[in-house]
C-alpha cells in the first residue's frame, strides 16, 4: 500500500473484512488497531514509498507484519534514535498487545531487502 498515512485505514478495512471471513472477529479490535498504527507511524517514517502488510493465522496466534522501507541508519546514535523514536510513537500500540497478551517488536529486514519490519503477534 502506498506509504502515506491515509493508508492506515485502508489497512483497517482490510484486516477487518479478512479477519471477520476467516472467523477471527474477535481480533478485530486489537489487530485493526494494530496495523492502523504501524501504517501510520511506518508512513511517517519513509513518506511516499510503499509499505508491505501481512496478516496470518499461525501456531495458534494472529501476526501481523508491516515492512516499510526506512534504510536503516550507518551512524550507530542515529539508528538508536531512530528506533526510540519508533517505539515511542507506538506507546499505544504496545499498550494494546500488552492488554491482550501479546508481543510486538521492529527489527531490520533481511539483507535481500532494505527497510524495516514492524510486528505483531496475539494470542488465539
Amino acid at each position: 500500500m502506498p506509504g502515506d498515512v491515509r493508508s492506515a485505514f485502508v489497512g483497517r478495512t482490510a484486516v477487518s473484512a479478512a479477519l471477520g471471513a476467516n472467523g477471527l472477529a474477535p481480533y478485530v479490535w486489537p489487530v485493526t488497531h494494530a496495523v492502523a498504527e504501524l501504517v501510520a507511524v511506518t508512513a511517517r517514517m519513509s513518506p511516499g514509498r510503499e509499505l508491505y502488510v501481512s496478516l496470518r493465522q499461525r501456531d495458534d496466534a494472529v501476526r501481523l507484519l508491516v515492512w516499510d522501507q526506512h534504510p536503516r541508519h550507518s551512524d550507530r546514535d542515529l539508528a538508536t534514535l531512530c528506533e526510540t523514536r519508533r517505539r515511542r510513537a507506538l506507546w499505544l500500540l504496545a499498550a494494546v498487545v500488552d492488554d491482550w497478551g501479546g508481543e510486538w517488536g521492529a527489527c531490520e529486514a533481511e539483507p535481500s531487502q532494505r527497510g524495516t519490519k514492524s510486528w505483531v503477534v496475539l494470542p488465539r
